[in-house]
C-alpha cells in the first residue's frame, strides 16, 4: 500500500485514531509520518520492555516513547540479599533473587494492583478434592485465634461463645467425614 499522504513511498505505518465514537485510519511512509508529527521520535524501535519499563517508572509526567529515562528514587532502593538495585530492576525488568519482591515492594504494590486491576496478593489455588477440608481448618484456625485473644482480654463470655462456634464446625467436619 502507497503513503496516503506522498502516494510514493510504501506506507510503512498505520494510525488508527477513534474520535467521538468516529475511527479513522492513515496509512503513512515514514517520512510523511515524522513530517505530520505522527512518527515517534528517534529510536522506533519500541519492545515490550520498554513498555514495562514505563509502567515500573511510575512518573505521571510521560515523556515521548523512544525517549524515556528513569528518574532514581530519592534514597536508591536495594535488595539486601543480592544488594540489586531499584533503578537497575527497572533497566532490565528481572529481580535478582527472591527477596527482591519483599525490598521493592513498596514500589510494586502500585503497579501490581493496577496490571491486576486491584489485586496485588497471591491468594494461590486449593484442589477442588481437598479445598473444603482446607476452607474448614482456615476457619477454625481463624476462630480459636479469635478465642485466645477474649481470653487474654478476660472477656470470657465472647470466648465461649467462640469455643461453641469452633465445636459446632468440628462436629460438621466429623460428620461429613464419616460420609466419605
Amino acid at each position: 500500500m502507497l503513503c496516503q499522504h506522498c502516494n510514493e513511498r510504501k506506507a510503512t505505518l498505520r494510525f488508527t485514531k477513534i474520535v467521538n465514537g468516529k475511527k479513522t485510519e492513515k496509512h503513512l511512509c515514514e517520512h510523511c509520518a515524522k513530517e505530520q508529527g505522527e512518527a515517534l521520535p528517534g529510536n522506533n524501535n519500541y519492545s515490550i520492555h520498554d513498555l514495562l519499563s514505563g509502567m515500573l517508572n511510575l512518573d505521571s509526567s510521560n515523556p515521548p516513547l523512544g525517549q524515556i529515562h528513569f528518574k532514581k528514587p530519592k534514597a536508591e532502593l536495594s535488595c539486601p540479599k543480592c544488594k540489586l538495585s531499584y533503578s537497575a530492576f527497572v533497566q532490565n525488568s528481572r529481580f535478582g533473587c527472591s527477596h527482591c519482591y519483599q525490598a521493592f515492594e513498596e514500589k510494586l504494590d502500585p503497579i501490581l494492583k493496577r496490571v491486576h486491576g486491584g489485586n496485588h496478593v497471591h491468594r494461590g489455588k486449593i484442589p477442588k478434592r481437598i479445598g473444603g477440608k482446607l476452607e474448614h481448618k482456615r476457619k477454625v484456625t481463624k476462630l480459636k485465634e479469635k478465642m485466645q485473644f477474649y481470653i487474654q482480654n478476660e472477656e470470657f463470655e465472647e470466648a465461649a461463645i467462640i469455643r461453641d462456634e469452633i465445636r459446632a464446625l468440628q462436629r460438621e467436619q466429623n460428620d461429613e467425614g464419616g460420609n466419605e
